[in-house]
């Protein structure tokens, strides 16, 4: 219910009225105002100050109206309704519709996603549906992640179909091409919303790569332009994390402090880690304006060149490295147990020590020149890190063990074999070739000083970083704190199912990555909604830090907010006993009472919902 001003023969009059949906002559719903109660003329309530109207529809709302009469209709009693079912009639069936997209179509809304390819569609006079072309792709990879064309097909699936009748399916490929145009832009139009809404905290940004296979055998092959440059294909053989045989594509992404994604860029699937870094800080990072941060990485990721040129912009790196390919000095350093900073447990053990120095380095640049420059080198032993390295090294120790006692009663593997290359003499080589090896040929070949070393660094943890003046605590702190990256590949590759990747042109790639980063992003921001309503109750995953509810439990939650049609206009909610659902919908002050809807009531709860 919601307060009307009409006109009745000039005069301004008002009136509570309800909005139910009504089928026309044509066949076609409409919505028609029902009058539950005349208030009576504006003149007789106006106070005379302005903006009376506005502040009588808030009163309303707010359940204290400035007009007596209207008490009973802010805590009516209970009604009772009777619905009629005829047999034979559709409305025998149950037909629960989706109607989670009124909390996704805010989020989409505020943060600037609908202005913006409404701004789009009419600069460029497109003809088609954009926006919601786009909303139905990117609700459709949150709540039920599926093919382009089977996402088109779920249009009908919500309570208000997001594409209108007779829309030409075959356009959301023509929409992937205008989101890869405008990728730069879609990420700009969130993070603004995102920093003036204080929800970005780029102090610190965090980055790491992935990669995303294809249902298909063949790679692509590179292309010339018109000028005669190489043109690289976008689906190429390379390392997979997934240790598929398949062409995959490379993916950066970037997340901020809050764990909030940033934006993501695509690489040919052969290109090395390390060699995605600058051209995605300068696509996505550089475009956005931030003031000075500290990049965060994998050890994988930011060599020194990587790190001279986030020294040379005025940002900061921190980083891990690895003791394996650290100096003889370096080690020696690592090993030398003075100077550590150490934790004891009740029983007086060691769980967690640590130490720190400043040490010059030299390197060269991107433009191959020789720098030299500070940084800090951290170094900590975790006796949980030192459990784990030996639980996941268990089965190799006890067959180094078994070679050195007595080689001659079994046999190596070659897999065995491959595993023990970091610990062969390099002035042996084994002449020897086969799927199985005999371990007595093996055992000279295995330098078990090496073996010793391996032993020595089991719970050692290497950081370098540019922040001389930053506590050693704080900086461990914060590199831990790039887990919460991997859960969003996790998120990724899991809940919202962005691969195996079915389009095939590098546009249509880049367009659906955006899209599945757009939709971690909103589901980023559903989690901390949920985080900050429950406070310190929210439970923590990894013992880091926690997502409030994890994107599997979080979609499903989604799935389940339903609404059944019943005669005459009647609605309602679905599932409304689930405990996720409930969570979800108290984090953004949703609040459903137990009682059958109507049209106007379910629109005023979608107009009702914002993200701030």
């Amino acid at each position: 219910m919601f307060i009307d001003l009409f006109k009745n023969n000039g005069v301004p009059y008002l009136r509570l009225v309800e909005s139910r949906r009504k089928t026309t002559k044509n066949g076609k719903l409409t919505s028609v105002k029902v009058p539950i109660f005349n208030i009576g003329p504006l003149s007789k309530f106006d106070d005379g100050n302005p903006d009376y109207v506005k502040r009588l529809r808030q009163s309303f709302k707010d359940g204290t109206p400035i007009i007596d009469s209207l008490l009973p209709y802010v805590n009516p009693a209970p009604r009772s309704i009777s619905l009629t079912f005829v047999d034979g009639d559709p409305a025998c069936f149950a037909h629960p519709k989706l109607f989670s997209d009124a909390l996704l179509g805010a989020l989409f809304k505020d943060l600037g996603l609908s202005k913006l390819f409404a701004s789009i569609k009419a600069s460029r006079h497109i003809q088609f549906d954009l926006v919601n072309f786009v909303r139905l792709i990117t609700f459709g990879r949150i709540i039920n992640p599926a093919s382009k064309a089977a996402t088109i097909r779920q249009n009908d699936d919500y309570l208000y179909p997001l594409l209108d009748p007779g829309f030409n399916k075959d356009n959301v490929y023509d929409m992937l091409d205008i989101v890869y145009e405008n990728r730069q832009r879609i990420f700009r139009t969130i993070n603004t919303k995102l920093v003036n809404k204080q929800l970005r905290d780029t102090s610190v940004i965090f980055y790491d790569v992935t990669n995303l296979y294809f249902e298909t055998d063949q790679p692509d092959e590179d292309t010339e332009d018109e000028d005669g440059n190489v043109v690289k294909g976008l689906r190429k053989m390379g390392v997979s994390k997934e240790q598929r045989k398949q062409p995959i594509v490379q993916m950066g992404l970037f997340m901020d402090r809050n764990g909030i994604p940033i934006g993501v860029e695509e690489f040919p699937g052969n290109t090395l880690d390390h060699m995605t870094m600058k051209p995605a800080v300068e696509n996505i990072i550089d475009q956005m304006n931030y003031n000075r941060f500290i990049f965060v990485s994998d050890r994988g990721i930011a060599n020194y060149k990587n790190c001279l040129h986030l020294l040379q912009v005025g940002n900061g790196y921190l980083v891990s490295k690895s003791i394996k390919k650290a100096s003889k000095k370096d080690k020696e350093w690592i090993l030398d147990q003075e100077g550590y900073h150490k934790q004891y447990n009740k029983d007086g053990e060691i769980t967690f020590k640590y130490k720190s120095q400043i040490v010059k380095r030299t390197a060269k640049d991107h433009e191959g020149i020789q720098r030299t420059f500070q940084e800090k080198v951290l170094v900590y032993w975790s006796r949980d890190y030192y459990k784990r390295n030996l639980a996941e090294n268990q089965s190799f120790l006890k067959f180094l063990d078994k070679l050195k006692e007595n080689p001659d009663n079994f046999r190596i593997t070659a897999a065995q074999s491959k595993t023990m290359k970091q610990f062969m003499k390099k002035d042996v080589v084994n002449q020897k070739t086969g799927e199985v090896l005999e371990s007595k040929d093996l055992l000279p070949m295995v330098d078990w000083d090496k073996v010793e070393e391996w032993k020595e660094y089991m719970g050692y943890y290497q950081i370098v970083t540019s922040e001389m003046e930053t506590d050693d605590l704080e900086i461990i702190s914060i590199y831990h704190e790039l887990s919460q990256i991997e859960d969003r590949f996790r998120t990724m590759k899991g809940t919202l199912d962005s691969r195996p990747i079915y389009c095939w042109s590098h546009e249509h790639i880049a367009g659906h990555l955006v899209l599945c980063a757009v939709s971690l992003i909103m589901m980023c921001l559903i989690q901390k909604k949920i985080k900050e309503k429950e406070g310190d109750g929210v439970q923590k995953e990894e013992g880091l830090w926690s997502a409030g509810l994890s994107g599997e439990r979080l979609q499903k939650a989604l799935n389940k907010w339903m609404v059944e049609e019943f005669p005459q206009n009647y609605y309602r909610f679905c599932n409304m006993n689930d405990a996720d659902l409930l969570k979800v919908l108290e984090a953004f002050d949703i609040h459903i009472a137990c009682k059958l809807y109507t049209t106007g009531e379910l629109r005023e709860i979608r107009r009702s919902i914002h993200l701030w």
